[in-house]
């Protein structure tokens, strides 16, 4: 290994360290009142070693967000149930574990601070689109398409598709969440939400003359 791999994996407990610290403090309070003075101080470095990983805010912003979706992503494609050829066990594997990611505290503590914050830092909103929700869409888009090349949709445009997929699943459980009114969905409501949004999908974009896959 040579001297610069020697210390790039030296670094690494430092670099999660910090972003671990700087996700405790930007959910805790906020984007705007969060300097990178207090992010150095809670996760133990010196501000050299702080700017030697990260160059502002909104990268480290920006990396939390990127590891979380990447952790969405992973999880969906290690589920065998979303390799399967059946669509219906497919999109509800995916489903079941995009609402589950959604309603997690950490993602609408996030999701909270975005919108609280977004007119005073324009930065923020655009670090958290590009790192978390585009390319996660982006994946979901490709693997619509991949489908409806392969004649299981009808999906002339997978982006509009993918949107729209989204859309449903971030329904009334999502918003009320966000807002912290009602009682946290149980399990069986969540069920039914993603039963619902992948069985409105699939008579969308079924093939012509096709009936909704699985069904």
């Amino acid at each position: 290994m040579s001297e610069t791999e020697t210390s790039a994996a030296l670094d690494r407990p430092k670099r999660r360290a910090i972003v671990e610290a700087a996700a405790k403090l930007f959910m805790r309070d906020g984007y705007g009142a969060v300097s990178m003075d207090a992010v150095a101080r809670e996760s133990s470095v010196s501000k050299a070693t702080l700017y030697a990983h990260f160059t502002g805010k909104d990268r480290l912003f920006a990396t939390i967000v990127a590891e979380r979706c990447a952790g969405l992503q992973a999880e969906c494609e290690a589920d065998p149930d979303w390799q399967a050829q059946d669509l219906r066990t497919a999109l509800t594997s995916m489903g079941r574990r995009w609402l589950g990611f959604l309603m997690s505290p950490a993602t609408i503590a996030i999701y909270r601070v975005v919108v609280a914050e977004a007119q005073r830092f324009p930065e923020l909103p655009v670090a958290f689109y590009d790192s978390g929700p585009r390319p996660i869409k982006e994946w979901l888009t490709a693997w619509i398409a991949a489908q409806a090349q392969a004649g299981r949709l009808a999906a002339p445009d997978p982006l509009v598709a993918a949107e729209q997929f989204v859309a449903l699943l971030r329904t009334g459980v999502f918003f009320r969440a966000t807002l912290g009114v009602g009682a946290e969905p149980g399990e069986a409501e969540r069920r039914m939400v993603v039963d619902q949004a992948v069985g409105t999908f699939l008579r969308a974009f079924a093939p012509h003359g096709a009936s909704p896959a699985g069904s």
